[in-house]
């Protein structure tokens, strides 16, 4: 697989979202695992991951811990980057809460470390803004665990240009990847995408697709998707990962998937070249 850059370290140009595998809706851990086997054997080796990715209110990190099986019991588990996150929670009643302070960052790193069976974090990104917490504060935390060697590499998410600035001035520079959602239905971010881009940080579309429950809509919702992947003989899906890849150097998307064969043909899309046409109707597409 075509490669790209987080920071010093080279990951496959499409990652593996694990969220699907943990929340609600998630495959039995046989089918979880075997679409973790299946990303690794087509070339993946970025596999993002959060604590707050789990079901029920005392299995926090289920999805960290069932990676981390995944790629013990894999022979090329090791080339892997697992970028986790921290800073969003789960009750166990549906809902997404936050806590954003300095200390609950830093024990949340802890856990996380002992889930994924790791002396260092590969990549840790604080996952959303605390609206009750400075935003200076919490990503202070995260550069400490950066200093401390807790973490390999930092990054943020769910943030808007002014806090990418003020993370990558914090961090001293540092600051290798912000992961925003971004999809052909979610086309607002892309403000921070060419910031991105300028900076030279990589940018990581979640919910590529459109989500978990609109992924398979993609190409009913958005004829262009589905006449060029008529065209090239491949589905929508690919098509749209195909057309992020094309827009900036820095773009990583990592499609989520709870089935081998959706992340077999998600990591097929750097295989597929777009024509500049192309890609001229598919910006286009709102």
């Amino acid at each position: 697989m075509d490669t790209r850059r987080i920071g010093d370290v080279e990951v496959s140009a499409i990652g593996l979202g694990g969220m699907p595998m943990s929340i609600e809706g998630r495959p039995d851990e046989a089918r979880s695992l075997a679409t973790i086997h299946a990303a690794l054997d087509a070339g993946v080796t970025l596999i993002d991951t959060a604590d707050a990715y789990h079901l029920h209110a005392d299995e926090v990190g289920h999805n960290e811990t069932l990676i981390a099986k995944a790629l013990a019991s894999h022979d090329r588990g090791a080339d892997v980057l697992v970028a986790t996150k921290g800073g969003h929670l789960r009750p166990g009643d549906g809902s997404w809460t936050l806590n954003g302070s300095p200390a609950y960052l830093k024990e949340a790193c802890e856990a996380s470390l002992r889930r994924l069976g790791v002396e260092a974090i590969g990549l840790y990104q604080f996952h959303r803004p605390d609206p009750s917490v400075p935003y200076a504060d919490s990503v202070g935390a995260v550069r400490e665990l950066l200093d401390e060697g807790k973490i390999r590499l930092a990054g943020i998410s769910n943030a808007n240009p002014e806090q990418i600035r003020l993370a990558n001035e914090i961090l001293d520079g540092r600051l290798v990847s912000v992961q925003n959602q971004f999809s052909p239905a979610f086309r607002s971010s892309e403000p921070e995408l060419d910031l991105c881009d300028e900076l030279g940080i990589a940018f990581l579309p979640w919910s590529p697709l459109g989500g978990i429950a609109r992924a398979g809509e993609l190409g009913s919702a958005y004829a262009p998707f589905a006449n060029i992947a008529e065209k090239h003989g491949v589905s929508p899906q690919r098509v749209c990962l195909a057309w992020m890849l094309a827009k900036s150097p820095v773009v990583v998307p990592i499609p989520g998937a709870s089935r081998p064969e959706t992340i077999r043909d998600s990591a097929a899309a750097p295989e597929l070249a777009l024509s500049a046409e192309e890609i001229a109707e598919l910006d286009a597409v709102r």
